[in-house]
């Protein structure tokens, strides 16, 4: 039965946040340059070396395994790193190049962390204190890498693109 309470937490965490992203987040950043919609997402993902707790003996439980624990905190920190490169190599061409890569890699690791779980059989008090990633943080992590797409792949109108030329 903790299994479902578990699920059900990150499925109303999804609901949650994609009202949340559907009211505030998209309106106020749907309208942005792409650099600057995209610097918020690359901030808040900047925060995903909070994965390294998966790795620190006392704030997981001991069985939890770890297969799923390396993976995800290692697949977070690339994650991290590679926003912060983005963040401060925008609005160049490098810096929204940098951003498809963290994209990519980010959205994966968090499938692949997913995958791991179920192929490890990993059972909700496994992760201890860090019971919130999954089921807080990373409903919105997945949705605002959707966002991060949707921005990315964004027409430029010519004015805004002749502008981010002159910034960089």
């Amino acid at each position: 039965m903790s299994q479902l309470w578990f699920f059900g937490s990150i499925a109303f965490s999804f609901i949650a946040w994609g009202i949340v992203t559907g009211r505030y987040i998209w309106p106020e950043l749907r309208l942005r340059q792409r650099a600057e919609a995209l610097r918020p997402l690359l901030i808040l993902h900047s925060f995903r070396f909070i994965g390294l707790a998966f790795l620190v003996p006392g704030v997981v439980s001991p069985d939890l395994p770890s297969v799923f624990a390396h993976s995800a905190a290692y697949g977070d920190i690339v994650a991290a790193m590679l926003a912060l490169l983005a963040l401060i190599s925008l609005p160049s061409a490098s810096g929204v190049v940098i951003a498809w890569i963290f994209s990519l890699w980010g959205t994966a690791d968090l499938f692949n962390a997913f995958y791991q779980a179920n192929h490890a059989g990993l059972i909700a008090g496994q992760f201890g204190a860090t019971y919130f990633i999954p089921t807080f943080i990373v409903p919105l992590l997945l949705i605002t890498h959707g966002l991060a797409f949707r921005i990315l792949l964004q027409h430029q109108p010519e004015r805004a693109m002749q502008e981010n030329r002159h910034l960089a």
